[in-house]
């Protein structure tokens, strides 16, 4: 605790403040003072401070987080002897104006990643067939990329086969304030899944509207703040999900992720071909499953075969006529498979493992490109001249 200012005088109020100006709401990622949580400020002869905040929700799952940071904060203020925290709930009309405050001002609910200025890069992570590793590869690339300081986000799209938290690690559960949601972190990835919202291990059974209604919840109803990066990790094929991500957000990339198999990568490259039909752009195909190192010598066994993300990728060239890259091969590793289990993604775990090592390159990749220029504006008034 600091020390400097003569005994017997009070904190300053104006620095009593300022310090809480630097602890931000653990779900909203802003600072307190700012989102009108600071219900008031008191402070007694004897140095002890008592700081009344909001909080958005009666059950707000990070109440203890805040007290303490709220406690820390204050502490460091020179002059003060102690401080005390007293946690109140905001009212309808304070709730209210915080997701007007949030949404800027804007009550519509609309996909704020679809915003001609959004600077946020959408990669749609797709494949043919189920089992090829769609889930993993994402969750590691999102890891990765928030361990390379990126902002990332991950919208769990595959809602029948919801595996995302477990694999990320997030435990949390969603905060709705108003009409909005505030999604957990693991790992410092942001991330939504229907399976926060289903007791158990219970089934989702929908048909095409809700599952599009349920998409457009996750991405428009969700507070994302500013990302750098937002991954969909799609349901195999080319169903609904598909079809409403390129409805919702038309600027995202899809990103093929399949297996060395022939089998599997005839179906990928058909699920790919849907960017011709929807104009979306295929940022590049990831072979997973590539091959497995031999424990006795340096050879590598080709388990499922070889060259699948090869022809993919050329297939998926010839068809829409751009460059498709193959971003990278993943080989079969069981840190891996462990990490998916135990929810520690390997690009964390195990940076330098083949499987980690391939992952996060593959993450470098993409976490490194521009956004263009399609659908922003370019503040550029035409002039005729006559």
């Amino acid at each position: 605790m600091a020390t400097d200012t003569p005994p017997g005088s009070a904190p300053d109020e104006d620095a009593v403040r300022a310090a809480l100006a630097t602890v931000n709401d653990p779900e909203i990622h802003r600072p307190i003072t700012d989102l009108g949580m600071v219900k008031s400020v008191e402070i007694a002869a004897d140095g002890s401070v008592a700081v009344g905040v909001y909080l958005t929700v009666a059950g707000c799952p990070m109440r203890e987080t805040i007290t303490n940071s709220v406690t820390d904060a204050v502490a460091a203020v020179d002059g003060v002897t102690g401080v005390s925290v007293e946690l109140d709930v905001m009212s309808d009309e304070q709730r209210k104006e915080l997701a007007g405050a949030l949404r800027g001002g804007k009550a519509e609910r609309e996909v704020p990643f679809a915003r001609p200025g959004s600077l946020t890069r959408v990669y749609a992570v797709a494949s043919g067939k189920g089992g090829v590793g769609k889930s993993s590869v994402t969750v590691n690339i999102a890891a990765a990329m928030a361990a390379d300081g990126l902002k990332v986000g991950v919208v769990d799209a595959d809602i029948y086969g919801h595996s995302v938290p477990r694999m990320l690690g997030a435990e949390g559960r969603p905060t709705q304030v108003e009409d909005m949601i505030m999604p957990p972190s693991a790992n410092g990835v942001k991330v939504i899944s229907i399976g926060m919202f289903t007791p158990g291990n219970a089934p989702v059974v929908w048909r095409g509207p809700m599952l599009h209604r349920a998409l457009q919840q996750f991405l428009a109803d969700v507070f994302w703040g500013d990302l750098d990066v937002l991954l969909l990790d799609l349901p195999p094929g080319t169903g609904d999900i598909a079809i409403s991500v390129a409805q919702l957000v038309p600027n995202a990339e899809i990103l093929v992720v399949t297996t060395p198999q022939q089998a599997a990568a005839e179906v990928a490259e058909r699920a790919g071909s849907i960017a011709v039909q929807t104009h979306q752009k295929i940022v590049g195909v990831v072979e997973n499953m590539s091959g497995l190192p031999c424990p006795h010598c340096d050879e590598m066994v080709d388990v499922f075969g070889t060259g699948g993300g090869e022809r993919v990728a050329e297939g998926l060239t010839r068809t829409t006529g751009a460059q498709v890259p193959v971003l990278g091969a993943i080989p079969i590793d069981v840190r891996l498979r462990e990490g998916g289990d135990e929810g520690r993604p390997v690009v964390l775990t195990d940076p330098e493992s083949p499987a980690g090592s391939a992952l996060r390159t593959i993450a470098g990749k993409l976490g490194g490109r521009q956004r263009g220029l399609s659908g922003m504006s370019l503040g550029i008034t035409p002039r005729n001249k006559f």
